[in-house]
């Protein structure tokens, strides 16, 4: 079965000095448009919410999670439908719910490389997570940090055919995998995840690790609190605001996580050695 993640192309591949035809595989990068349909029944309004590059897969997850993460949507229940049509996706609403629009001032367009690119204002790219007042007890030994970019790794299925893909991952407080997504895109692969736990109706994930394929930027952690998640682990660095939002949000952030090293940046209580 043809995987709709994936492209294959024609290409000529220089080796020992001569050109000769090769394949190669390429991650496949669509654009998805979310629009959102919501309003009382007698005056249903449909509105054009974003567009963002992405890897196809796990559509619905992504519209959902987006819409969780950016502050429009608060539960699940609030979902009647989500219907696919090519590269649109349309999330119908209930009737009486009221979904958060003012929370997210946006050009329209959204990058695989930037989800906060496109925010109308420096205000708009706050979102206030309503798990922040949450106090989690979870504590994780640093034996079960190691094994996590192992897991990962072996789950990425698209990524060991491509190479060319990010990737977000769940695991439960012992490292066992719940989730993982790829997408070309760092926040697409993370608004997956969330929307696979969103629809579930497994937030807040204050019980969860979270494990970051590459950096941990400030649009990463921002989802993560969104979501309640309170450990956060990258293969790569924090940026400094990264840094500053996970403490303002009591959560652990681990980077560097390579073989049995990592640095902790906050949060250590969390850690047992």
């Amino acid at each position: 079965m043809e995987n709709p993640a994936i492209s294959g192309v024609d290409i000529r591949r220089y080796s020992g000095g001569q050109l000769s035809p090769s394949q190669d595989r390429l991650a496949v990068e669509e654009p998805l448009e979310i629009r959102l349909v919501y309003g009382p029944l007698e005056a249903r309004v449909l509105q054009n919410i974003s567009v963002t590059m992405r890897t196809p897969g796990a559509d619905r997850e992504l519209a959902l999670g987006f819409l969780f993460t950016e502050g429009i949507l608060k539960d699940i229940a609030s979902v009647l439908s989500c219907t696919v049509s090519g590269n649109v996706m349309t999330v119908e609403i209930r009737p009486g719910v009221v979904p958060h629009l003012s929370s997210v001032a946006r050009n329209f367009y959204a990058t695989s490389s930037c989800g906060v690119c496109g925010k109308a204002s420096i205000d708009a790219i706050s979102v206030v997570s309503p798990y922040r007042s949450f106090v989690s007890s979870l504590c994780v030994p640093a034996s079960v940090l190691y094994g996590l970019p192992t897991s990962l790794t072996a789950a990425q299925d698209v990524f060991a055919l491509t190479g060319g893909l990010h990737a977000s991952a769940l695991f439960d407080p012992e490292g066992h995998l719940w989730c993982m997504r790829e997408d070309v895109g760092r926040h697409n692969a993370l608004d997956k995840v969330i929307g696979f736990a969103f629809s579930a109706g497994m937030l807040p994930l204050d019980n969860s690790l979270l494990l970051l394929s590459g950096r941990a930027g400030f649009e990463l952690i921002q989802k993560a609190a969104m979501a309640g998640i309170k450990v956060v682990a990258a293969i790569g660095p924090p940026s400094s605001l990264a840094l500053q939002l996970a403490r303002e949000n009591g959560m652990t952030l681990v980077g560097f996580l390579r073989g049995e090293k990592f640095n902790v940046y906050c949060g250590e209580e969390r850690i047992n050695l």
